[in-house]
């Protein structure tokens, strides 16, 4: 189980958040699934929908937290102690309001930023040296606009500008699997949206 990695995607279920901003995270898993094969299906002691799968010779477990957004660490917590999973092999997709639609960018470690998810990974991990894949959502400019912002659907440029970042991402997982993920973020930080 040495070489096991988890990778979640966060969101919220249900049709009634399918495109909105909040789910890139599981846009993220959908692009990976495409690209890769294979189906989520229903884990009930995971609390989400998981798939144990190779990803270019990696094994991984993949996983779609079936709470919502803010108690996404428990259904994150519960597929790490089942499979004993360490927080330095967990890479977590989430939203990032801090970036621009069409970047998307790695790192280990660093604070929740405000993110419910991410704190609720934190809560129950215990941790935060878990890496995450931060993809840019754009930010509306104003505190008290974050929510629907979130929660609501991109205009066209933005939406494909955050698929675009996603795709990317999802072309640099491998390096970043097989332990080269300074050529991962390299590949992947090299390229934002133009101006």
């Amino acid at each position: 189980m040495d070489g096991l990695w988890l990778i979640a995607g966060l969101g919220n279920p249900g049709p009634k958040y399918d495109r909105t901003r909040h789910n890139a995270g599981f846009w993220f898993l959908d692009a990976l699934l495409r690209r890769h094969g294979g189906e989520l299906r229903n884990e009930k002691k995971l609390h989400g929908q998981a798939l144990k799968t190779r990803i270019d010779g990696i094994d991984a477990v993949l996983l779609a937290p079936g709470t919502f957004m803010n108690e996404s660490g428990q259904s994150i917590r519960a597929a790490a102690d089942f499979y004993r999973i360490p927080a330095d092999r967990v890479l977590i997709a989430h939203d990032e309001l801090d970036l621009p639609p069409g970047t998307a960018r790695l790192k280990q470690g660093g604070g929740h930023g405000g993110h419910n998810g991410l704190r609720s990974t934190f809560r129950h991990l215990g941790t935060q040296d878990f890496w995450r894949l931060r993809i840019g959502i754009g930010h509306p400019g104003l505190a008290e606009q974050v929510t629907p912002w979130v929660l609501g659907r991109a205009p066209a440029d933005d939406e494909n500008a955050i698929v675009e970042s996603i795709d990317r991402s999802v072309a640099v997982l491998p390096d970043f699997l097989a332990g080269r993920a300074g050529e991962a973020m390299k590949t992947l930080h090299a390229r934002g949206r133009s101006a």
